[in-house]
């Protein structure tokens, strides 16, 4: 019986954790997603790096991998279908981060680590960084993002084009 009373308290100490844990996971994937779909399309690199953080971030162990992968599709699907729409549903996810900054800022070096899984970072998944950190009440510059240099960046961009 004790057996049985054992299983049951990890049981219920596993269910408590993703309750608690739960408003991370949404928010996690909803910037990740942002991020993803800032240029219209979602690479298989930016796919595969969301799935090595939820794989090694402990506040998100709790959860099975394939059901973060699916709500990351889930929101990438949103934005990509209706990107004002999706775009608002997925800001008012972060809301459950905004005021607190030491999460606020691991979201902001996931969404780092997504920006750059193909390589290099783009202009625009820089940008929607930037956006995200405002709405978290954050310093992009704290994350090595200069608002005058991404301004710069696009200058040059834009002079190069033909």
């Amino acid at each position: 019986m004790s057996g049985f009373l054992a299983a049951l308290k990890e049981s219920y100490i596993a269910q408590m954790e993703r309750h608690h844990n739960k408003p991370f996971l949404d928010a996690t994937m909803a910037a990740c997603a942002l991020v993803a779909t800032a240029d219209g399309r979602v690479t298989f690199s930016e796919t595969v790096r969301v799935d090595q953080i939820v794989e090694i971030l402990e506040q998100l162990k709790a959860f099975d991998p394939v059901e973060a992968a699916d709500l990351f599709r889930d929101y990438c699907d949103m934005v990509l279908d209706n990107p004002r729409e999706g775009h608002e549903k997925l800001v008012a996810l972060l809301e459950s981060v905004r005021g607190d900054q030491e999460t606020a800022e691991l979201l902001i070096r996931i969404c780092l680590a997504v920006a750059e899984a193909g390589g290099k970072t783009s202009l625009v998944d820089q940008i929607e960084i930037v956006t995200l950190c405002s709405l978290l009440e954050l310093d992009p510059a704290h994350f090595g993002l200069y608002k005058g240099q991404l301004i710069e960046e696009l200058h040059r961009d834009g002079a190069s084009a033909p």
